[in-house]
């Protein structure tokens, strides 16, 4: 097992993902390689970053990563609002989706503080 994968906050990374894929399936068509591709990309690179980041030798470095997994979740929150203000997007769906993104935020927060030298 890799480092990142014992990591909670990767795991509710990847299932952010999932919903992303799932609530984007139903975009309009052409809109795949515009918001739909948008947000599954700054999506999946949350994880990613977390994954990447476990991998570096110093906690400095490890923080940074944390730091842009962080940008990427707020590029899917502004892509998630203008899915909503386009109507591609359900109310209901937005909001469990914003849910989910503040829960996840908390916790890349939470551990680029305990990557922080003291």
């Amino acid at each position: 097992m890799f480092k990142f994968e014992k990591l909670d906050v990767w795991h509710e990374a990847i299932d952010f993902s999932d919903r992303i894929y799932r609530l984007t399936r139903s975009f309009p068509a052409d809109e795949r390689f515009g918001l739909t591709q948008q947000m599954r990309r700054s999506a999946v690179s949350i994880a990613a970053n977390i994954a990447e980041g476990s991998s570096r030798s110093s906690s400095t470095d490890f923080a940074r990563f944390v730091e842009i997994a962080y940008g990427s979740l707020m590029e899917t929150v502004s892509h998630a609002a203008i899915a909503k203000r386009q109507t591609f997007l359900p109310d209901a769906d937005y909001q469990e989706l914003y849910d989910q993104a503040e829960k996840l935020g908390r916790m890349l927060t939470g551990l680029k503080k305990s990557l922080k030298p003291q």
